[in-house]
């Protein structure tokens, strides 16, 4: 099945669920399960709706199995942010940050250059990647261990070959197993990038199948 994705935030999911029935002749039918509500209305376009920080407690009283109200819950959430050359870690409750670290470390680009250049330069980076991962571990570390017992999940973001390195690192073992959803895809990380997160984590990730009028599917 083919079809487009939208990203809905907790307090618009009601309306945008209520917009797509009514736009599509009503539900049909709906499935729902831990990870999934699919909706399908009268028309024919199906809503296959991810639930955000699953397993979702299905409710079976309401017509979305309590996906709303899933998703409206305030979460105190890990996050770490990693890209060669810069990390941030911070925790939140709900969507407020209340504890954080950046940091930055030099990482050049791959060298044209060919011969012995190109193996001097290849070494000095490989050096400056290990340097910059470790670096991304030690916030980590700092940030995310101390409130590990408290937190509800870990949400990763940035590139993935750098976060799996990070994570691999021993001491942040305790991490691993709150790691929900999909890699949040972040520009290089900084305060700024790491406080607009919870608009990308706390979203209800949907696929419409088939697209719709777009003006009636706007998040």
């Amino acid at each position: 099945m083919t079809g487009r994705w939208v990203s809905v935030e907790p307090e618009r999911l009601a309306g945008w669920l209520e917009r797509f029935t009514a736009s599509h002749g009503g539900v049909s039918s709906s499935t729902v399960d831990p990870a999934a509500v699919v909706v399908s209305a009268a028309d024919g376009t199906v809503a296959e709706c991810r639930v955000p920080f699953p397993p979702l407690r299905v409710d079976p009283s309401d017509p979305y199995g309590g996906l709303v109200a899933h998703a409206l819950v305030d979460r105190r959430v890990g996050v770490l942010l990693v890209r060669l050359g810069g990390h941030a870690a911070g925790v939140f409750d709900g969507t407020r940050l209340v504890a954080s670290k950046v940091g930055s470390r030099q990482v050049h680009g791959r060298s044209a250059a060919g011969g012995q250049s190109q193996q001097r330069f290849a070494r000095r980076r490989e050096g400056q990647v290990r340097i910059a991962l470790v670096a991304a571990a030690d916030v980590a570390a700092a940030v995310l261990l101390p409130s590990v017992s408290t937190l509800d999940a870990v949400v990763l973001g940035g590139d993935r070959r750098a976060v799996d390195a990070v994570l691999a690192d021993p001491r942040l073992t305790p991490l691993r197993p709150l790691v929900v959803g999909s890699r949040v895809e972040v520009p290089d990380p900084r305060l700024k990038v790491l406080e607009q997160t919870p608009r990308l984590f706390r979203a209800t990730r949907i696929r419409v199948d088939p697209a719709s009028d777009p003006a009636t599917l706007d998040t």
